[in-house]
């Protein structure tokens, strides 16, 4: 099944990210999305939630892009899913991530899919960079919120998100976060 839009979509990512880097590895930034999308797909996500996984960041991160380009880009749908995603960057880290956790209630359901998609990547990157650190304390330097807050943000994020998410998705958002309060060393309650 050939898609047009997916293609233009990737294109965007791969261009209006270029030369952007994940915290710590190093690795292209445009891998996120590109698992983010991979996720969604796994899931049977509709086209235009994986084009908005695509280029769930380019707003925010981007200087060259906005929601109205992204709506002439991709079309109405796509931008509409981005621009209830997009962050203030203007605003302080705790305000802007409590502002994420008490928007949830108000997201369309495709928008609380990539919410979703992208936190469980995002959890999964973080375990697994803590296992493989040999300096745990290093991994948390790059979080503007540190261990803890970053931490409990996640966790209210993933209560939040998996109160509107199916159970299936529900579930599998609350296990990368408690392989990531177990990589953290946190002590987590028994299952």
């Amino acid at each position: 099944m050939h898609h047009p839009e997916l293609e233009r979509a990737l294109r965007i990512c791969l261009d209006a990210h270029a030369g952007q880097t994940r915290k710590g590895d190093g690795a292209p930034y445009a891998v996120h999305p590109l698992h983010v999308a991979l996720i969604l797909a796994q899931w049977g996500a509709a086209p235009e939630v994986l084009q908005a996984a695509l280029v769930h960041d380019v707003v925010e991160d981007c200087a060259d892009w906005s929601v109205a380009r992204l709506e002439a880009e991709l079309g109405a749908r796509t931008a509409a899913i981005v621009a209830q995603l997009s962050e203030d960057k203007s605003r302080p880290w705790p305000e802007r991530k409590q502002a994420a956790i008490d928007h949830v209630p108000q997201l369309t359901p495709e928008a609380v899919l990539v919410k979703a998609a992208d936190k469980l990547h995002n959890l999964r990157s973080l375990a697994a960079a803590l296992r493989e650190s040999t300096d745990a304390s290093a991994v948390w330097k790059r979080f503007n919120g540190g261990r803890e807050a970053t931490l409990r943000k996640s966790e209210e994020l993933v209560d939040a998100l998996c109160r509107r998410l199916e159970p299936r998705l529900a579930r599998e958002l609350r296990e990368a976060l408690t392989h990531l309060l177990r990589a953290a060393q946190v002590p987590t309650p028994a299952n």
